[in-house]
């Protein structure tokens, strides 16, 4: 879980350098351990033997989704990302509106904005954004649309 809250701490604060930091990596450590570990199912993504990506997720909410900067953009997101939409039919997640990158990200995936708030109700007190995503009903093989 040291691992874990690691990454967190250094995605979030290399690409949102101007969020304040709350936690010690100690109560980060803690969080982890205390609250996600016996709640969610948390997954990794290694490169050689080093831990580079980490989900949590449950209850359908994805409650933590990171990867170091150094390896972004080489699908390790996607990877983490697909493992819980195998598993939940829906999810629904939150973002900092100023993170173009994470928004572009699950935009990519088929999230689409569900609300947006001005973070009166966050611990940083930045405005951020709740994503929602469905899985499409499956059609039954041999079966084809009718056109309307």
């Amino acid at each position: 879980m040291q691992a874990a809250a690691t990454i967190r701490r250094v995605a979030l604060w290399q690409r949102l350098p101007w969020l304040p930091d709350l936690h010690t990596p100690g109560e980060e450590e803690q969080y982890w351990r205390m609250h996600l570990l016996p709640n969610c199912t948390i997954l990794g993504a290694a490169m050689g033997n080093r831990l580079v990506g980490i989900i949590a997720y449950g209850d359908d909410w994805i409650e933590q989704l990171y990867v170091l900067p150094d390896f972004q953009g080489m699908g390790i997101g996607s990877l983490l990302l697909g493992c819980a939409k195998e598993e939940m039919d829906e999810i629904r997640l939150w973002t900092f509106q100023r993170n173009i990158g994470a928004r572009a990200f699950y935009e990519r995936h088929g999230f689409s904005i569900e609300e947006e708030t001005d973070g009166a109700d966050n611990e940083e007190k930045e405005a951020d954004v709740r994503y929602h995503w469905r899985r499409l009903p499956e059609l039954t093989p041999g079966l084809r649309p009718s056109g309307g």
